[in-house]
């Protein structure tokens, strides 16, 4: 069976001091990991990683919410210059992140728009960090569709009625370690919306899936979250794994 991990920190010094961590991956059937972008000091270990792994480690290009900060229209204009010369196969992770902090809840969402915009010119997806702002973030993307904006809302941890306008939308929801956790009440949501708007994901070195939760989290451990889906939707895990790839290929240009 064929992974694909749809958002993944490969470059997170947790897991770039471990260089069998990718080999371990593929082994285990992960053979195309994306990495999401944070901010500027993040790019030089990810484009490492593409350079090292090109046919299995593809980046991405963006400015994380949580790093929107008094400098974020630099770090925008360092991501345009970034999208100007290389490839990237999506621009995130991008959107909002109400958790942490409001201060900058205006700047995000200016940064979150504009970044759509980029993708639009791009005519990449977008991935889309909506941490305690999945409605906002559904409603900024309605605005923006015009029928060929497409991507990803990560590690998503909404409800149905959430999960069922995302899907509505063109878009997928990205599902990790999150859904193998007894109380996460993903069962129910998981159960409710069609495989073909699912995309596996295991955002490491965060939210490691049962058996492995407390651990740090590596992309090798994806077949966990997927045989966790199977188990729900009572099918193979084979199918999940079929499915899932082809809705991530088809998001990310690879069909």
């Amino acid at each position: 069976m064929n992974f694909i991990d749809t958002h993944t920190h490969l470059y997170d010094e947790r897991l770039i001091r471990d260089p069998e961590q990718i080999k371990r991956a593929i082994e285990a059937g992960v053979r195309h990991m994306y990495m999401p972008n944070c901010n500027s000091e993040t790019i030089g270990g990810m484009m490492e990683l593409a350079a090292l792994w090109p046919e299995n480690c593809f980046p991405m290009m963006g400015l994380h919410p949580c790093y929107v900060k008094e400098d974020y229209k630099a770090e925008l204009g360092i991501v345009e210059e970034w999208l100007k010369k290389e490839r990237f196969f999506a621009v995130g992770e991008i959107g909002l992140d109400y958790y942490w902090d409001l201060t900058y809840k205006t700047q995000q969402i200016e940064a979150f728009e504009h970044q759509i915009g980029l993708a639009q010119q791009y005519n990449i997806p977008i991935v889309i960090h909506s941490r305690e702002s999945t409605q906002d973030c559904i409603d900024i993307v309605r605005r923006h569709q015009t029928g060929r904006l497409t991507g990803i809302f990560h590690c998503f941890g909404g409800t149905i009625q959430e999960a069922d306008q995302i899907i509505n939308l063109g878009f997928h929801v990205g599902l990790g370690g999150v859904v193998t956790y007894k109380n996460s009440g993903m069962a129910d949501v998981v159960d409710n919306i069609p495989l073909t708007g699912i995309v596996l994901e295991t955002d490491a070195p965060y939210l490691a899936p049962v058996p492995y939760r407390g651990k740090r989290n590596e992309s090798s451990y994806l077949p966990a979250i997927a045989a966790k889906i199977a188990e729900i939707k009572g099918i193979p895990v084979s199918e999940v794994a079929a499915v899932t790839t082809t809705n991530a290929n088809r998001i990310f240009g690879n069909l």
